[in-house]
């Protein structure tokens, strides 16, 4: 198994971490010279903080292991096309590649409705591969999101539900 298949393989486990405390499952995994050095799952329900993605956990993480914000030597490996503001916060850490899941029709920025690490406009550009374990992914969101329409409005944890796969 190649890295970015095992290195995504981390990144579901903390997607299925988020789903287990009824966060939208969706997981990251920082690499830096084939070491994970930050890891992160959604919270913003268990935190109720609406900042707490997965990117933007694991970048606390690896920043606060490595005494830097700078991640200009890790790969991010996301389960979920990041947000706007999960590709901003990739793109300020200057992180040199993302590896992608899913795609995000609805709210992807990083190829799906922007693209915000291939904007020449910007400070960085980071590379970026899609669709590693994408079926994986989607399906993880798709019976998360089928669960919470089932259980009805009472039985929804906060999510957006009708944003998501």
């Amino acid at each position: 198994m190649d890295d970015d298949q095992r290195f995504m393989g981390e990144a579901l486990e903390m997607a299925r971490a988020a789903a287990g405390h009824g966060d939208v499952p969706v997981g990251c995994v920082l690499v830096a010279g084939g070491r994970v050095v930050g890891r992160g799952e959604n919270r913003r329900e268990v935190d109720a903080d609406p900042t707490a993605h997965a990117e933007v956990v694991a970048l606390r993480a690896a920043a606060a292991a490595r005494g830097s914000w700078r991640m200009d030597d890790v790969t991010a490996y996301v389960t979920l096309e990041p947000c706007v503001m999960c590709g901003g916060a990739l793109l300020n850490a200057r992180v040199a590649r993302v590896v992608i899941g899913a795609l995000d029709e609805k709210a992807g920025a990083v190829g799906s409705r922007y693209h915000v690490l291939a904007d020449p406009r910007l400070l960085h550009e980071a590379a970026v591969d899609y669709g590693v374990r994408a079926g994986e992914a989607a399906s993880l969101l798709r019976d998360f999101f089928a669960e919470r329409r089932a259980d009805g409005p009472s039985g929804r944890s906060g999510a957006d539900t009708d944003d998501l796969p």
